[in-house]
């Protein structure tokens, strides 16, 4: 019995040693984590736990020569609640109220928004979806509201921010205006992202559930910088004009996709650029930009190239007969053809640059530089036809001009490239030629960008014109080459555009396209264009365009498809922009004008510690006094002010943003 009990004791004494060895090593275990390794394990938990989340800079704005915004980044709200944080007395006591606000402006009955709330509540929710996709004026209504209105830690009320890109004019030169997401980095937004893209912030975020975190305040760790404006060559109202013009030419004739360019002819600056292109279900968008991307045979359009270099190298002169014959000829065992049924006979170089005779060309470039083809390619390269243009924008078509040696060439290669075969270029490149035949030989880079500021409107760069060739040939063969182009609209191919009250001078263009499918015959295709300046004494703008594949059924050809919308696009550019060379500087005298103007001054001038009361103002008055206070101004509508986002009486803070209705 004695040894049973003794044997007891031992075991309980073995236990006993064992518990406080076990607990003794626990002590020291948490002392070892409490102080030697207390910071790593700290450093661990809020790595868990806690998150610096990235706050995106606004991108810089777009804007056109005139002003118009063409791109901005709008702030984007998701609006989440933390049902559990509120204080029972509170919540019971405005709850009702609350869920009848969320009723009006979002939908579902006051009963379904307050069931969804206290069910979140019972379950500790701390993360409630409310709404998304938000704006800010509906962001400064919605936290306004009972309970929300305490903020985020009294009122459970979260406003997660993000940006979204909105062009303003809707499809206004989009793919021009171009983007920086996953389509690839296209136009200006993608050119230019240094500029436009600003420096992100942060905020500190911590885990309240299984991926969802909560911001710790209501301030950012780091505030973003937003990006730098980009003041674009674009004229809003000359690519409204050149969009229309050609989206209605491409519709009547059910072509697949079409280019306008319109550009100063001294500057170079792009006024308007417009591409748009054929859906599946027949309507047209801003599909691809084809003015800068895309090289086509150019056809009866390089002919003016072909003259330059033949006039230059003085083996014709514009009187120079050459033989057309019946309208078909033969060269090296092909067959060329001319429009014109029974051809036009022998008639002069000119002639044949009105009427585009293909027959003409051939034969005046074969029998002058046949035995010479390097002198001609050559020449035509010496003029920057072979290079590209250089364009910041991503995606410039490479110009084709093989010589003697490439794999393209073969004996009727020259007179092909005569008139416009067996090369590509884009219609920006040939653009840019006719340019500086309107420009008196100098030939100027296109132009996209006028300057970058910055966000409060302080000038950074400018970007002035820049010259590729200062004469691409002589005075003498510039003055013909005018000449020419002016009798082609007066009394050649492009005829039916001619006006009497304005000039024009360019080239019809017209040329075959997939003609190597074996269904041609049965099914044409062509690329009808039309490229010139006006008007043609001093021209102020060069322009051409472009339209693919049109219903054969209803015309193909340069002058009747693209000619017009050329013609429609210098009409209304004269009546908008009337080139005025004296004015009257007598100003009529109103005296609501003055009132307004004397009213604006008086307030203008005043010191502000606060934010203005501008409602009943214009909205031009209103945002510039703003601005000039050092606010970030933006607005909806036209006319005078109805609603000011930040109240007057408010503490005035520059660098805030405020709307106004």
């Amino acid at each position: 019995m004695a040894a049973t009990k003794k044997g007891i004791l031992n075991k309980l004494y073995f236990v006993f040693v064992f518990i406080t060895l076990f607990l003794a090593a626990i002590i020291l275990k948490l002392t070892d984590i409490q102080f030697a390794d207390g910071e790593k394990y700290r450093n661990l938990s809020e790595h868990l736990t806690l998150k610096n989340d990235t706050i995106f800079a606004n991108r810089g704005n777009v804007f056109s020569a005139d002003g118009s915004l063409l791109a901005t980044s709008m702030s984007q709200f998701e609006i989440r609640m933390d049902a559990y944080t509120i204080e029972a007395e509170e919540f019971e006591k405005n709850i009702g109220s609350l869920t009848m606000e969320l009723s009006k402006m979002l939908g579902n009955s006051p009963s379904a928004w307050e069931n969804k709330i206290r069910k979140a509540r019972i379950n500790k929710n701390r993360y409630l979806f409310i709404t998304r996709k938000f704006g800010y004026t509906e962001y400064m209504k919605i936290r306004s509201f009972p309970i929300f209105k305490l903020g985020m830690y009294k009122g459970g009320f979260i406003a997660e921010q993000s940006t979204v890109r909105a062009h303003p004019l809707g499809k206004v030169a989009e793919r021009t205006i171009g983007y920086d997401d996953y389509r690839g980095a296209p136009g200006i937004e993608g050119a230019y992202r240094d500029y436009l893209n600003g420096k992100f912030g942060w905020r500190l975020k911590q885990k309240i559930a299984k991926g969802q975190w909560k911001p710790i305040n209501d301030n950012n760790e780091k505030e973003p910088v937003d990006g730098k404006d980009i003041v674009t060559t674009i004229d809003v109202n000359i690519q409204d004009i050149a969009h229309h013009s050609l989206l209605r030419q491409l519709e009547f004739y059910e072509a697949d996709h079409g280019c306008v360019v319109v550009m100063e002819t001294k500057t170079g600056e792009i006024k308007a650029i417009s591409n748009l292109g054929k859906n599946a279900s027949g309507t047209y968008y801003e599909r691809l930009n084809y003015a800068v991307g895309e090289s086509n045979e150019p056809g009866s359009a390089f002919k003016v190239m072909s003259m330059v270099v033949a006039l230059e190298e003085k083996v014709i002169d514009t009187g120079t007969i050459v033989d057309t014959g019946g309208g078909r000829f033969i060269i090296h065992g092909r067959a060329i053809n001319d429009s014109r049924k029974g051809g036009y006979g022998r008639i002069s170089a000119a002639r044949a640059l009105e009427v585009s005779s293909n027959i003409g060309f051939a034969r005046l470039i074969e029998e002058n530089f046949g035995q010479n083809p390097e002198k001609f390619i050559n020449s035509l390269k010496s003029m920057h036809l072979n290079d590209l243009i250089g364009l910041p924008i991503k995606g410039e078509g490479k110009p084709e001009i093989p010589g003697p040696g490439d794999k393209k060439w073969s004996k009727n290669a020259l007179p092909s490239i005569a008139y416009g075969y067996n090369i590509s270029l884009t219609p920006l490149q040939i653009l840019t030629f006719y340019n500086a035949i309107a420009n008196n030989g100098e030939m100027v880079k296109p132009k996209f960008i006028k300057e970058i500021r910055s966000w409060d409107k302080q000038h950074l760069e400018s970007f002035e014109k820049e010259v590729i060739n200062p004469a691409i040939c002589s005075k003498e063969t510039i003055d013909k080459m005018q000449e020419m182009l002016k009798n082609v609209v007066i009394h050649g191919t492009g005829k039916k555009l001619y006006a009497k009250n304005f000039s024009m001078a360019g080239k019809t263009g017209t040329a075959r396209t997939e003609y190597w499918n074996a269904d041609w015959e049965t099914n044409r295709r062509y690329i009808s264009s039309f490229t010139g300046y006006f008007p043609a004494e001093n021209p102020k703008y060069s322009c051409i365009v472009v339209i693919h594949k049109p219903k054969a059924q209803t015309g193909y050809y340069g002058a009747d498809v693209s000619g017009p919308v050329f013609k429609d696009i210098a009409q209304k550019i004269y009546t908008s922009k009337p080139v005025i060379n004296k004015i009257d500087n007598k100003k009529p005298k109103f005296r609501s004008v003055k009132n307004s103007f004397e009213k604006y001054y008086t307030i203008s001038n005043k010191e502000y510690d606060t934010i203005p009361n501008v409602k009943g103002m214009p909205g031009m008055d209103a945002i510039s006094l703003l601005e000039n206070l050092g606010l970030k101004v933006s607005y909806i509508g036209k006319g005078k002010v109805t609603e000011q986002s930040l109240s007057a009486g408010e503490k005035l803070i520059k660098g805030s943003t405020i709307i106004l209705n």
